[in-house]
């Protein structure tokens, strides 16, 4: 079950990681070359509304599992 609570607390942050990268506009996060395809294939703006999308996705996930893992308790 400790697994379970890692993987969901990984998604969160990562998923709020992303959430206000995108709505701060933050340039240590867009000029990373993890990021920079997006920047260069979308363009800036375009690469934000992606990681918001991803980050919100990600934060929804966390929020599902955690109430399915509580649910079959």
């Amino acid at each position: 079950m400790i697994l379970h609570n890692v993987v969901q607390a990984i998604f969160l942050l990562t998923g709020c990681i992303a959430l206000l990268a995108s709505i701060l506009n933050s340039d240590w996060f867009f000029t990373a070359d993890n990021s920079r395809f997006m920047v260069k294939k979308f363009g800036r703006n375009g690469a934000r509304w992606i990681y918001g999308s991803i980050g919100l996705l990600l934060i929804t996930a966390a929020i599902y599992f955690y109430f399915q893992v509580e649910s079959v308790k």
